[in-house]
């Protein structure tokens, strides 16, 4: 009775985390196209405050409807502190990011950020004391050896597009380890606070910090297309985050986060129909990419997957040992 109740249940859940995991994907996806465009009418830092001003709003309605806002006042001195240091590191990423894309493709920028996961599991061993298997430390090799196959026609340093792609790529790697840093933050403060309240502080002390650095006069000169632009990524932030979450509900966190290596692959399809539609040509330019390239996206993608999928794969083999 019990198995064929919990069966269709099960095979609910995971059509719902396929579900709210691809729009992510999709989201995810798309957000790089859309912070290139608007570098032609907002800084980054504008931006970024616009986007953690609309998701802030968002999230205090949400979380004040569900009587969430209570958690607040049994927070410390010392937690306030790694809340302040989060924001920081998320703003970070967020800005970053949209610097690198003076730089780099949409889709080149989101593969080279596949390394944050690799950041991430350093990161376990080093502060929560996780242990690394040698596939796994194999893995980080293959992912160096995949992001160059990926660059190696930019490997001559002496050519002067060449240096302007791996400022972009050291730009990427700041914005991985600034996300690194809050994603560990966040995991830490996990047992104090919820993640929707944890963003809601980062998104209001964002939006305190930017301000100064922040030329809101760029709002007034924006047309309805821009507005559109702006409107999108600030939608995006809650929208991908939230199905993000979303997903975790229903999939172990292994499978998301392995299902979320596919999200360089559909930023270069987006751009690739961008290209061929004929939309923004002075913007975006088909990507060149011959078979090392690609071979190389094809083993970065695999080395993300094989990381975040391989302990979910030994647990799995231990509980059936332990039943047996």
């Amino acid at each position: 009775m019990n198995l064929s109740h919990n069966a269709p249940q099960a095979n609910n859940h995971a059509q719902l985390g396929l579900l709210f995991i691809s729009v992510a994907i999709v989201f995810w996806g798309m957000l790089p196209i859309a912070l290139k465009l608007s570098g032609a009418f907002i800084d980054p830092v504008t931006l970024t405050w616009f986007r953690f001003l609309v998701a802030l709003v968002v999230s205090i309605l949400i979380q004040w409807s569900a009587g969430s806002l209570k958690q607040f006042a049994a927070l410390d001195a010392k937690v306030w502190l790694r809340l302040v240091l989060a924001g920081v590191f998320l703003m970070l990423n967020y800005v970053s990011f949209v610097y690198s894309l003076d730089y780099l493709a949409p889709g080149a920028a989101q593969l080279n950020f596949q390394t944050s996961p690799f950041f991430l599991a350093f990161g376990g061993v080093l502060f929560f004391k996780e242990r690394l298997n040698a596939v796994q430390l194999s893995c980080f090799a293959t992912l160096a050896l995949g992001m160059l196959m990926f660059f190696h026609p930019y490997l001559d340093l002496s050519g002067a597009n060449n240096h302007q792609v791996w400022i972009g790529v050291m730009i990427i790697q700041f914005s991985a380890l600034s996300w690194t840093s809050y994603a560990l933050l966040q995991k830490s403060l996990l047992n104090r606070l919820s993640p929707a309240n944890l963003l809601l502080v980062i998104y209001g002390l964002g939006i305190f910090v930017m301000a100064p650095f922040s030329d809101f006069s760029q709002f007034a000169s924006m047309d309805s297309f821009e507005w559109q632009i702006a409107l999108f990524c600030a939608a995006n932030t809650l929208i991908a985050y939230g199905c993000f979450g979303q997903s975790m509900k229903y999939w172990p966190t292994a499978q998301v986060s392995a299902m979320l290596a596919l999200t360089p692959v559909f930023s270069f399809s987006a751009t690739a129909l961008v290209v061929s539609l004929g939309w923004w040509p002075e913007v975006f330019h088909a990507d060149e990419l011959d078979g090392l390239s690609l071979l190389g996206i094809g083993v970065i993608i695999v080395s993300v997957m094989v990381v975040q999928l391989l302990p979910m794969y030994r647990n799995r083999q231990a509980k059936r040992l332990q039943i047996v």
